[in-house]
């Protein structure tokens, strides 16, 4: 999986030990929705203009069969910092569509019954905070295979996962480290589920068919969150914010990645292969009670505008700073556009 380093679609916190491939049962790990007294703040050791960077070890244990690194490609440096990660999961949590759960839940109450309960796919996980989220919201035992590239990730996903569904059934997880683009044609087999969080706008449109094949290869459902659509609004407005968000969208759709267009390619795709899609907005309301995601995302988001069209760079920086320094006042409101995508894959003996 590819990702941009302006941070714009990712639901990862972050930690410091790398994750052991395979089951992890950790029914006694607590929630970190929050983050506690011990957490990174998001400045810390940094100057008011910095951006938060990628961070973790780059490793490179064995691979799993069913998912793959890229071949052929230098290691990427790690690309989330988990301050970034920590600071966004709350919005994102807020953001993400619960009138998507009712259609997902009747789904999966309809599975063939499968010893031991769900199986759940995260894919792209990060520190998991889409398992955070959704786990208490279903019904009945789950089993989370948690898939990223990041073992510095994995093993917070693991850790901070959550101890048990809505009704009280246990939730247990485990790790597999891998690129999630490169789905193998077995990844998926055996799922009920499958997950993600701010991953489609960083897929190709080959890359997002081989996800709607697998799934319904599977017959499973997925629910796909949090992708961005290429629209913000900001308030008060200012006459540059139309060309900023035009060289930032061109920034996401470089090197082929699907960036706002990827829930209309990702509903054609699942659609294509039979599958009943739903989309919902899901936005990012950021306002005065969010000021330090606000001036991060300002930063990453005119920071990729620039990148893509250096000329801009003149009018940016003053741009920037009389942002940043609204959001300081608690005089700027945001809204970050992005879709949720819940598909129905026909059922098949895969999910049994």
């Amino acid at each position: 999986m590819r990702k941009t380093t302006a941070p714009t679609g990712s639901d990862r916190l972050g930690g410091s030990i790398p994750a052991q491939p395979g089951p992890r049962d950790v029914p006694d790990a607590a929630p970190a929705a929050e983050p506690g007294p011990d957490a990174v703040t998001p400045d810390a050791g940094h100057g008011p203009d910095h951006v938060i960077p990628g961070a973790g070890p780059a490793q490179r244990p064995g691979e799993r069969a069913t998912v793959r690194l890229r071949e052929g490609e230098a290691e990427e440096p790690p690309r989330y910092a988990p301050e970034w990660l920590q600071l966004r999961e709350v919005a994102d949590a807020a953001a993400r569509a619960a009138d998507l759960l009712d259609p997902l839940r009747i789904r999966l109450a309809n599975l063939p019954h499968r010893h031991g309960g769900l199986v759940v796919h995260d894919l792209g996980c990060g520190t998991g905070s889409m398992g955070r989220w959704l786990a208490p919201r279903l019904d009945g035992a789950q089993h989370w295979i948690l898939h990223d590239r990041d073992p510095y990730l994995l093993h917070f996903a693991a850790v901070a996962s959550p101890r048990a569904a809505a009704d009280g059934s246990r939730v247990t997880v485990e790790t597999r480290r891998g690129d999630v683009a490169r789905l193998t044609p077995d990844a998926l087999v055996g799922a009920s589920l499958v997950t993600a969080s701010a991953l489609l706008d960083v897929l190709t449109r080959e890359e997002v068919d081989t996800l709607a094949a697998a799934c319904a290869g599977a017959g499973c459902p997925a629910l796909l969150t949090l992708s961005v659509v290429g629209r913000v609004e900001i308030t008060p407005a200012d006459p540059l914010d139309a060309e900023i968000t035009e060289a930032f969208n061109a920034h996401q759709r470089r090197t082929g990645l699907l960036g706002p267009d990827a829930v209309d390619v990702a509903r054609e795709a699942f659609a294509a292969h039979g599958a009943t899609v739903r989309t919902h907005p899901s936005a990012w309301r950021l306002g005065p009670d969010r000021r330090e995601l606000t001036a991060q995302w300002l930063r990453g988001w005119v920071g990729a505008a620039v990148e893509q069209r250096p000329e801009l760079k003149p009018h940016a920086d003053r741009y920037l700073a009389e942002r940043l320094e609204a959001c300081a006042a608690g005089e700027l409101d945001v809204v970050v556009h992005h879709s949720d995508l819940l598909a129905l894959s026909r059922p098949t003996g895969g999910a049994a």
